[in-house]
């Protein structure tokens, strides 16, 4: 019986948007996944906690985009295993469960800055990664530190359909399509028409 070929794209989806939608359909036509599961963070270690909503709100963000896909699954599976680190979210998950396939998909800005991640080689170990493009990180992840220690682990775009079948260590690079959806745009434009909303309030008293 073939495995179950999960994708994980993990991240505070702060709020999700069309542009991981983007991602997760790629990965799952390119990697040859069944499903795409987004890993909602309680709270990312590397992100500041002013300005993240609560937990409950991005999950219900997230389950509203991602119900566009029957293959993309909304889970907050980190806050169930106690888990804030991806190294330990990836043990964890392949504790419970052994029978299952695991990618980690992540874009080229998190590429260039993984070193930054707890235990960040680790992760290379414990289960294939698929790296997409993502605008002017290119150049700079693929120069990183990380790109140049897996390098002779780096697989082509034309065998990533295998990537949930590889040992790892194993990653690949997918130039791929871009996105502009920005998380960051997304929370900034919605602060610029608050205030728009409380200037016009102000002026009608």
């Amino acid at each position: 019986m073939r495995r179950l070929r999960i994708g994980l794209l993990g991240g505070s989806f702060n709020p999700a948007h069309a542009g991981h939608l983007h991602i997760s359909k790629l990965a799952l036509q390119r990697l040859g996944l069944d499903y795409v599961w987004w890993l909602v963070s309680p709270q990312n270690p590397l992100k500041p906690v002013e300005g993240m909503a609560p937990l409950f709100e991005r999950l219900r963000a997230a389950h509203e985009v991602a119900r566009a896909h029957p293959r993309v699954r909304v889970s907050a599976i980190e806050a169930r295993l106690g888990t804030r680190y991806t190294v330990d979210t990836l043990a964890a998950l392949r504790r419970h469960f052994p029978a299952t396939s695991f990618v980690w998909l992540m874009g080229a800005d998190n590429l260039a800055q993984v070193v930054r991640w707890r235990q960040w080689s680790r992760i290379f170990h414990l289960t294939a990664i698929a790296v997409f493009a993502r605008g002017s990180y290119v150049m700079r992840a693929l120069a990183g530190k990380a790109a140049r220690r897996f390098r002779r682990f780096r697989v082509t775009p034309g065998r990533a359909r295998r990537m949930a079948s590889k040992a790892p260590p194993a990653w690949a690079f997918l130039p791929t399509p871009l996105h502009t959806a920005s998380a960051t745009a997304i929370r900034a434009k919605g602060k610029k028409k608050g205030r728009a909303f409380n200037d016009r309030g102000s002026r009608r008293t």
